[in-house]
């Protein structure tokens, strides 16, 4: 009881004191680092589609970005962090990560809240704090999506999209593609909903067409999931 309510006054405190969400120059350097982990070329097209603002103020943004050393913009109008500019970004993904690894396991948040919430109180919180926060909790490997917190490395060994998985083989859910995180936000609460998380073991049973819902189960408890979804979640094999 006293450990609930203690909970529920943290929140409130952190509310009242949270800024307003992750500066824009900061959101440009967290998407570049993370549309680049993701394996795709940075460019100014990518960026307008996954922060959902116009070409042209993706346009500007960059110009400024790039006249303050932190990106460096090539002929093909691909888009590169530079040493400063990676540091900015990895620094900001770290304390993103770590925040919503606490957001889910201490504060018992759902993992698509916390990611908002994560975006609010980054700005609001010292680099002491959230390295305590890191260290309280022994210094995770991954946020609660099982995306690297950087600088460490998870041992899930290599990775394949779920929707690529023969019928019948049992597998285990590693990661949530950045993608859900950042462009289809209502994908996590579906995946919430039916049960899927880092570590859930998961079998297709049967697929309805080559881009219709999959049939699979989830822990033991059978559910339906479109291609679609799948093609963001990675998973790796059970020995």
């Amino acid at each position: 009881m006293h450990r609930e309510c203690a909970r529920q006054l943290l929140l409130v405190l952190l509310s009242m004191c949270a800024r307003p969400a992750t500066s824009a120059g900061d959101r440009y350097l967290e998407s570049i680092f993370c549309i680049d982990g993701e394996g795709e070329a940075v460019r100014p097209g990518r960026l307008s589609q996954w922060m959902g603002v116009s070409p042209p103020t993706v346009t500007d943004a960059l110009r400024r970005m790039e006249r303050d050393g932190l990106v460096v913009i090539s002929r093909d109008r691909s888009v590169e962090l530079t040493m400063a500019g990676r540091e900015r970004a990895t620094s900001i993904v770290r304390r993103h990560r770590i925040l919503e690894r606490w957001l889910t396991d201490v504060l018992g948040l759902d993992w698509a809240v916390a990611d908002e919430e994560a975006d609010r109180l980054s700005s609001a919180m010292s680099e002491l704090v959230v390295d305590q926060i890191d260290l309280s909790m022994g210094k995770p490997v991954t946020c609660p999506h099982g995306n690297p917190i950087p600088g460490r490395l998870p041992s899930y060994g290599t990775l394949v999209p779920l929707d690529t998985v023969p019928l019948e083989t049992q597998v285990r859910v590693r990661r949530i593609s950045e993608v859900a995180e950042h462009e289809a936000r209502p994908l996590l609460k579906r995946l919430s909903k039916v049960g899927i998380k880092e570590g859930s073991d998961v079998v297709i049973t049967a697929r309805d067409g080559a881009d219709g819902d999959l049939t699979i189960v989830v822990d033991d408890t059978p559910s339906a999931l479109p291609v679609e979804a799948a093609r963001w979640i990675w998973v790796n094999g059970l020995t």
